[in-house]
Parts: C-alpha cells; sequence; structure tokens
C-alpha cells in the first residue's frame, strides 16, 4: 500500500493520498483546494490512477480539493450519506467499504462535529486483513476532540452535537484497538480544535490515555468542557460550507 500525509501548514489540514500500488489504483481523503497538483503529482509518480476522492465530512475551515479532482481525473467522489451536498457522488452509509485493489476503507459513522461525518478504517490485506490505521476526520484528533459548533444549526444545539460526538468517541472510534495507528484531519494551529498536537500522527491508545477531550468521568462533563470558551468560527465560513455544498468555487458558491 502506497501512504503520503500531506500538511497545509496555513489552514493546518491534513489530507491523504493512499491506495494499491499493485493494482494501481489510489484515493484522496479530505482533499486541500491548494493541493490538488500535487495529489496528483504522487499519483501520477506511481503510475496509478485515481480511483475515489473520499471527505470525512463537508469541511467548514477550507475550501475541499475534491470537485477539482473529480473534474481532472474522472474520479468517483465519495462523502457521507446525508451531508445535502449539490453534486454528483457515492453516498456511504455507515460500515460501507470503498475498495483499491488490495487497500480497504470501511467508513465508521462518528457524527458529532458534524452530523454527517466519517472516520475511515484502513485495511492493507497485502500484509495482513485487520485494520491497519484509521482516518479520523475531525472527530478525534490528536490531543483534542472536534468542536461541536461549526455545523449546528436550527433545532441542532452546540450541545446535542456534543452529546452526540461523545457517544462517536467513547461508543466508536474508543472500542478500536490501542495499536491502531490514528491519523487526523487537522493539528496544531488548526481553529477545528483548542488543545492541538504539533505532532499530526497518534494511535487509539496514545490518544485514550493522554488526550484531554478523552479524561472525562461523564457525558456531561465531556459537553460542558467542549461547550465552554469556543474560540472564534472560522473566516468566511458560511462561503466555504457553501462551496464546499455546491462543488463550486468560493467566489461562486452563493
Amino acid at each position: 500500500m502506497y501512504f503520503r500525509q500531506l500538511l497545509n501548514d496555513e489552514t493546518a489540514c491534513a489530507s491523504y493520498v493512499l491506495g494499491c500500488k499493485t493494482h494501481g489504483a489510489f484515493a484522496v481523503v479530505d482533499p486541500h483546494v491548494d493541493l490538488v497538483d500535487e495529489y496528483l503529482a504522487l499519483t501520477e509518480a506511481q503510475g496509478a490512477a485515481l480511483a475515489a476522492v473520499i471527505e470525512t465530512h463537508v469541511q467548514a475551515d477550507h475550501v475541499s480539493g475534491l470537485p477539482g479532482l473529480v473534474a481532472r481525473t474522472g474520479a468517483t467522489a465519495y462523502l457521507p450519506a446525508r451531508t445535502g451536498v449539490e453534486f454528483d457522488h457515492h453516498a456511504l452509509d455507515d460500515g460501507e467499504t470503498v475498495r483499491l485493489g488490495n487497500t480497504e476503507l470501511q467508513a465508521i459513522a462518528t457524527p458529532g462535529h458534524a452530523a454527517a461525518h466519517h472516520a475511515y478504517l484502513v485495511t492493507d490485506h497485502t500484509r495482513g486483513n485487520e485494520p491497519w490505521f484509521v482516518l479520523t476526520g475531525d472527530a478525534l484528533l490528536v490531543g483534542d476532540a472536534g468542536r461541536p459548533d461549526l455545523h449546528a444549526h436550527g433545532e441542532t444545539t452546540v450541545e446535542a452535537m456534543a452529546r452526540t460526538l461523545y457517544r462517536s468517541l467513547t461508543e466508536r472510534l474508543l472500542t478500536l484497538p490501542d495499536d491502531l495507528l490514528l491519523y487526523p484531519a487537522h493539528y496544531s494551529g488548526s481553529v477545528c480544535g483548542r488543545g492541538l498536537s504539533g505532532n499530526p500522527a497518534s494511535t487509539i491508545g496514545f490518544e485514550r490515555g493522554h488526550n484531554r477531550a478523552l479524561q472525562f468521568d461523564s457525558e456531561d462533563s465531556f459537553v460542558e468542557a467542549l461547550t465552554r470558551d469556543i474560540p472564534p468560527a472560522p473566516e468566511e465560513q458560511a462561503a466555504i460550507v457553501a462551496a464546499n455544498r455546491s462543488g463550486r468555487p468560493l467566489a461562486n458558491a452563493a
């Protein structure tokens, strides 16, 4: 399996190129609009084709590179079911898999940062049939959990989102093996968390023992901490979300 983590320090976003070298089928997960050429260069250098472009959720802090990658390659767009996007895509249900030759990504529904949010459990079948790592998006970050306010609206309150996130963490991600590698969508400097590490990788076990957002003894205490002193929302948040839902550039999203 080929795997590369790409970091954009301006927005503190992490994205991923991965896939099966044997079958030449690659995917990009959580692509950033500024790195589209780099994703394609990495794929081409490996003699592979981009078969899938996958989002953990509709991003609120940066414009996605998904539309550009799909337009230039014909790859299939994959997003969690019920994201409400306006472009053609495959809506992934909880537990559904994306197969790239010997590499498999299994969707794990982890709502709470966003109402429609997936982590992706990745298995390299050339090495074994158990998962090797998990891409956690904005649900579980290194040193923190994703903020619950950016996608809260109407009857879906910030508190309700925080409670949903608590259950996603405790009932889904923290049931995974301790030695499973963890790769998030953001790191220190991002507005999507408050105590993020500058190290953009970890393990489930290390976060279980050391992530401050996972040390509370009840759902209520988790929710109280996560909803207290939330930092300002990203600049142009509404316009960014509109662009990512429509699949059009930022200036033309309205």
